[in-house]
């Protein structure tokens, strides 16, 4: 039964069937159409009160609760169901794994529409909170108030903020006091950063305005220890950059990177920036099997370190690598996955099309005295020609990595043309790998999955498959 109330909805008494895309939830409305529900668990009994109304579905929000569901877990993060990062933190982790091997099951079924063997059961993390080497946090000095505050009668004082932007809002920050993601001194650091910024009265950026001196943080760990900080500025003070860097690297002496930028362009992403060393060095390093990856500001790096070691042990047992074969690591990025193989491999070739990428590949495989991996830099569908091919030998293994696109069709019909034995498709996102198997099933059977997850409380999963020709 539903009641209207001007121009919404209220449906009253919807069981929630099922997790679905972007860690939102769907229940079915009394008319039949899909409703998706952020903040609630399968299983739960709620009433909806609804905001968007469209063709084929409603969105809403749960403003009552009847019953709770079995897989319901109290949040630990006091910023849950307003950050909007950890979207699954009210789910026991054993159903999480469950929903996200699911939906790779599905998008490899539905969308693929290819034959496939039995899965392999879902990786877990071994670690579900403090497990990301990397956070990137903005400032601003109007930060998002909650309910409680607009409501509030008091004065809420300093407005500034250092924390998260409100999903879908690029303009409003949420001030985060602590973090379960990233392990400590990262909530230290971060906090400090705020406070030291709000005692000696430095600006937070105004997005709208286009003013303000603090403009992000971005945090990186190691599972060394390391640490890299890195502030961007949006105007080039230097009295005051200086002031805060320099209290920032006497506060916390273990700081093995202090990094900044000067950034006054309409976006904060920092890969067409010049990046100034403040203290210590430009890169941190991080180890994996006794090889030492160096990591900069820019590098891209799996945010999981200890569960990239699972990811990357599994890709090479799908390899099955014996020491004669020549390998192409498509998309190396800075050649972890290339180096990691490199041992049980004749040769490794890796292609990239981030120049800076590629200059660390190069200098991981001098530091790690690892001599069969040649990296090249270039786009993908490009460089991966016949020639290239000519050059440097015909794979008897493919490995891909492709970013959460897919695949290009070009190299795609190039892996047909050349057929390798194997093909391992390492993949951030399995409606696209499904998209890319199908275009590959006319000479190359599925036969391993399995899904590995990388970010516990979120509705992210990677997924390895073995593709061999048929």
């Amino acid at each position: 039964m539903a009641k209207k109330n001007t121009d919404k909805v209220v449906f009253h008494q919807i069981k929630v069937l099922d997790a679905g895309a972007k860690g939102v939830s769907v229940a079915k409305a009394p008319d039949g159409k899909v409703v998706f529900i952020p903040n609630v668990v399968p299983g739960d009994v709620v009433d909806v009160q609804t905001f968007k109304k469209r063709k084929a579905y409603y969105e809403g929000k749960a403003v009552h609760f009847h019953e709770y569901s079995e897989h319901r877990v109290e949040p630990i993060c006091e910023h849950f169901g307003v950050c909007g990062g950890c979207k699954w933190q009210n789910m026991k982790y054993s159903q999480q794994l469950y929903y996200k091997q699911n939906e790779v099951k599905n998008h490899l079924q539905r969308i693929g529409k290819i034959e496939l063997p039995e899965f392999e059961a879902i990786l877990g993390s071994e670690k579900q909170f403090f497990y990301r080497n990397k956070m990137e946090f903005s400032f601003s000095n109007s930060r998002w108030l909650t309910e409680k505050e607009i409501d509030s009668t008091e004065d809420l004082g300093n407005r500034n903020a250092l924390g998260f932007h409100i999903p879908k809002m690029w303009d409003k920050i949420l001030d985060i006091n602590k973090c379960h993601l990233q392990e400590d001194p990262s909530n230290a650091i971060r906090n400090e950063v705020r406070d030291f910024a709000n005692a000696h009265g430095l600006t937070f950026f105004n997005p709208r305005a286009h003013e303000g001196l603090l403009r992000t943080l971005m945090l990186r760990t190691a599972s060394t220890g390391e640490i890299m900080v890195l502030i961007q500025f949006f105007e080039n003070d230097k009295a005051n950059r200086e002031l805060i860097l320099d209290h920032l690297y006497e506060k916390f002496p273990q700081i093995t990177s202090l990094q900044y930028v000067i950034n006054n362009k309409a976006n904060d992403t920092l890969y067409d920036t010049d990046i100034k060393l403040h203290k210590g060095r430009d890169y941190i390093l991080e180890e994996m099997e006794g090889l030492k990856f160096s990591i900069n500001a820019k590098s891209f790096y799996q945010t999981n370190s200890d569960q990239a070691y699972e990811l990357y042990k599994i890709t090479r047992d799908f390899a099955s690598l014996t020491g004669n074969e020549i390998v192409y690591d498509l998309y190396t990025g800075t050649g972890t996955i290339a180096q990691f193989v490199s041992k049980k491999a004749k040769k490794v070739i890796g292609v990239e099309s981030v120049p800076e990428a590629i200059k660390d590949a190069k200098l991981n495989a001098e530091r790690n005295e690892i001599t069969n991996c040649e990296f090249f830099v270039g786009d993908m569908k490009v460089v991966f020609n016949d020639s290239f091919i000519a050059q440097h030998g015909h794979p008897d293994v493919i490995i891909t990595d492709p970013p959460r696109d897919g695949m290009h069709k070009d190299v795609i019909e190039q892996i047909m043309k050349i057929a390798p034995e194997k093909v391992v498709y390492v993949s951030c996102n399995s409606a696209t790998q499904a998209r890319d198997l199908a275009l590959m099933d006319e000479k190359y059977k599925v036969t391993r999955v399995r899904p590995v997850d990388m970010f516990p409380q979120t509705h992210h999963v990677e997924n390895v498959v073995l593709l061999e020709r048929r």
